[in-house]
C-alpha cells in the first residue's frame, strides 16, 4: 500500500494578504452578478447559473472498505438520499446551440450526521465538482486576475460572439489534445460538444479525507452512460442540454462511481497549487460509493424555482471533509456571501431539505 499523507491542521500555507485577496474575489464576483442581474431582471448564480438537470437519487457507501478509504462520510456502509444539480459553468443563462462551456455537477447528500464546519448546521454534505481534473487557476491571485475580465466583459457580449470564442477555443484545445496536452482555461468556453451525462466530474482541489487528504470524482459507469460517450451530440436549440438530459432520463437510470485519490505527499501532490496534476501512477482513484439516479424528468421548469432557492457549497460539509488550499479557502467565503446576496436580491429564503419528500416531485 502507498504511504498516504496523514492530515494535520498545518498542511496549508496562508499568505499574509490572503484575507484582502478573498475580499477582492467576492467584490469582483458580486460585480459580475450585478451585471448579469441587469440583463435577466434577477440574480443568478455567479457560476453554474443555467441548470440542465435537477435530479433525485441515492448514494450508497461500499461495504468492506479498507481503513484508508473508510473515512468521514464513508466510514461505514450506508445509503443516503441525494439531490443532484448539473449545470453549465458560467454565471450566465447561455444559448446551448451557440457555445459549449465547462459543466458542473453538484451533489447534496441528505441525512448526514457528525461534526460539521463552522456555520453549517444542516445534516447535509455538499460536493461541488466540475469537468477537468485541475482547476483553471493555481491560486487566489491568479484566479482573481483571470475572473475579473470575465465578470466585467463577458456579460456585455452576445452569445453569438461568445460562440465564436467557443469554437476557436475548442479548435485550439483539439490541437493540444493531439499532442497529449490540454488547457483548462481554453475549455471554459471551448468545451468538447458531448452529452453532459457522459462526463467525469472532479473536485479539482484537495479536501480532507478523515485521517488523510484526497481529491474526489464522479465517474459514469452504467451501460446507458457509457453508450452516450459513443453517440454524436449536436445541440441545435438554446436549451439543448436540458432537452438531451430529459430525453436520456425519461427511459434510462444512471450510475456513477464516486472515487477518491489519496495524497501521497505534498512535494508531488501539492495542496496550494490547484493546477498541479496528481500522479495516478502514485495513487489511483479508488471507488468508495455508488451514485444511483433513477428514471425521472431531468429538468422541469416547475421545479426550477425550488432548486434556485437551494445553495450548493463546499462549506456545507463535515469537518472530516474540510476543503483545503487557497482556492477552497476563497470558495468558502465567496459561496456563502454570494448565495446570501442572490437570495436576498430575489426576495427568497434558502431551501434546506432534510429528506427527498420535501422536494417537489
Amino acid at each position: 500500500m502507498p504511504n498516504y499523507l496523514l492530515y494535520s491542521d498545518d498542511l496549508e500555507t496562508i499568505a499574509p494578504d490572503e484575507n484582502e485577496t478573498k475580499q477582492q474575489i467576492v467584490e469582483v464576483m458580486t460585480q459580475g452578478m450585478e451585471s448579469v442581474r441587469e440583463e435577466y431582471g434577477r440574480s443568478v448564480r455567479v457560476s453554474h447559473a443555467k441548470a440542465h438537470a435537477l435530479l433525485k437519487g441515492e448514494l450508497t457507501v461500499k461495504d468492506g472498505l479498507p481503513r484508508e478509504l473508510a473515512q468521514g462520510l464513508f466510514a461505514k456502509p450506508g445509503r443516503y438520499e441525494v439531490l443532484v444539480r448539473m449545470a453549465q459553468q458560467p454565471g450566465e443563462l447561455l444559448d446551448d446551440s451557440k457555445l459549449s462551456t465547462d459543466r458542473g455537477m453538484s451533489v447534496k447528500v441528505l441525512g448526514v450526521t457528525g461534526p460539521k464546519l463552522e456555520g453549517h448546521t444542516a445534516e447535509t454534505q455538499d460536493w461541488v465538482f466540475d469537468v477537468g481534473k485541475q482547476f483553471i487557476a493555481n491560486g487566489m491571485k491568479e484566479f482573481l486576475q483571470a475572473f475579473k475580465p470575465n465578470a466585467e466583459i463577458a456579460p456585455k457580449l452576445s452569445d453569438t460572439v461568445k460562440g465564436a470564442v467557443s469554437t476557436a477555443a475548442r479548435a485550439a484545445n483539439t490541437v493540444l489534445n493531439a499532442v497529449g496536452s490540454d488547457s483548462e482555461k481554453l475549455a471554459f468556453y471551448g468545451h468538447p460538444v458531448v452529452h453532459p451525462a457522459s462526463e467525469e466530474y472532479y473536485s479539482q482541489t484537495a479536501f480532507r479525507y478523515g485521517d488523510y487528504v484526497a481529491k474526489l470524482g464522479f465517474f459514469p459507469v452504467s451501460a446507458g452512460l457509457q453508450a452516450l460517450k459513443e453517440q454524436p451530440f449536436d445541440p441545435k436549440t438554446p436549451d439543448a442540454l436540458r432537452e438531451a438530459m430529459n430525453h436520456f432520463f425519461a427511459t434510462n437510470p444512471a450510475e456513477f462511481d464516486m472515487r477518491v485519490q489519496l495524497n501521497t505527499g505534498l512535494a508531488e501532490m501539492p495542496i496550494e497549487e490547484a493546477q498541479a496534476k496528481w500522479s495516478e501512477d502514485a495513487s489511483q482513484y479508488q471507488t468508495v460509493a455508488r451514485l444511483t439516479i433513477p428514471v425521472q424528468t431531468a429538468w422541469d421548469p416547475m421545479k426550477d424555482g425550488y432548486f434556485e432557492d437551494l445553495s450548493f457549497s463546499p462549506g456545507h460539509s463535515l469537518a472530516a471533509h474540510r476543503p483545503l488550499g487557497g482556492i477552497n479557502r476563497a470558495r468558502l467565503l465567496a459561496y456563502t456571501m454570494l448565495a446570501k446576496r442572490r437570495l436576498s436580491d430575489n426576495g427568497k429564503t434558502a431551501q434546506v431539505p432534510s429528506t427527498l419528500e420535501q422536494v417537489p416531485a
